[in-house]
């Protein structure tokens, strides 16, 4: 197991965090979190440290603290996610330490009319339509149908979609930058899909979010993410000088 490195300019409880949720990422923890006495001896730390990279994860939802039992591993936590001007669940999931991975449903070339009507083409327009389950530390979190005109999308069928963001593909693979968009956010009833891929028991709520991405003036994508409920969250801050109604 790699050492905490005393002469980086990082706090030791830093290096801690980061090294925590790597190791959870790969795994570990599912049967067993370390109390803070072993995580003490295990990096030769303080227990204050311990106590500060464990707050971290717990802020994050990661771990839970009970009195007398010590700390357990949290893997149905929530994302939280930032309303801001951009975002990426892909980047969210990777911060809070979980392994982020997209199974690849749906890669090719079609032809829908609604689709095609959000994105400003013609009925018949030829789109690319990728869909991806969407998994954080391997339990599913969304289900995304995107929908790319074909002179954009086209080099997506060549490409790795198993992974990461999708403008950062488009970034690469086609030189096509995202600069804007506009999302809806809403509660919608699951269908059998949703259901069946996202493991929604009876009850459990869905998000859907509508959004069309834009690359300067021209609309480039429209999506559908289908959200669990359960697992996912949009957070928004504001001050008393930009107070909501």
């Amino acid at each position: 197991m790699p050492g905490l490195n005393r002469d980086s300019p990082m706090p030791l409880w830093a290096q801690l965090e980061a090294m925590l949720r790597a190791r959870i990422a790969a795994g570990e923890f599912r049967t067993h979190f370390p109390t803070d006495a072993e995580l003490v001896e295990q990096y030769d730390v303080s227990r204050h440290t311990v106590r500060a990279a464990v707050a971290r994860l717990q802020a994050d939802r990661l771990v839970a603290r009970e009195r007398g039992r010590g700390s357990t591993l949290q893997m149905g936590a929530v994302l939280e996610q930032s309303i801001s001007p951009f975002y990426s669940l892909a980047a969210e999931i990777s911060r809070r330490g979980l392994t982020e991975h997209s199974k690849v449903r749906r890669h090719a070339k079609t032809r829908d009319a609604r689709a095609a009507a959000r994105l400003g083409l013609d009925p018949d327009a030829e789109l690319v339509h990728v869909q991806r389950l969407r998994l954080a530390g391997g339990e599913p979190v969304a289900l995304d149908d995107s929908w790319i005109p074909a002179d954009v999308g086209a080099p997506l069928l060549r490409a790795h979609l198993e992974s990461g963001s999708l403008y950062e593909l488009l970034e690469a693979v086609a030189h096509v930058y995202v600069t804007g968009g506009t999302e809806r956010i809403g509660a919608a009833a699951p269908d059998p899909e949703a259901r069946k891929l996202l493991a929604l028991a009876r009850g459990d709520a869905m998000l859907l979010v509508e959004r069309v991405a834009y690359a300067g003036e021209r609309p480039v994508e429209y999506r559908r993410s289908r959200v669990h409920g359960g697992k996912f969250a949009f957070l928004a801050k504001w001050d008393r000088h930009q107070a909501p109604l």
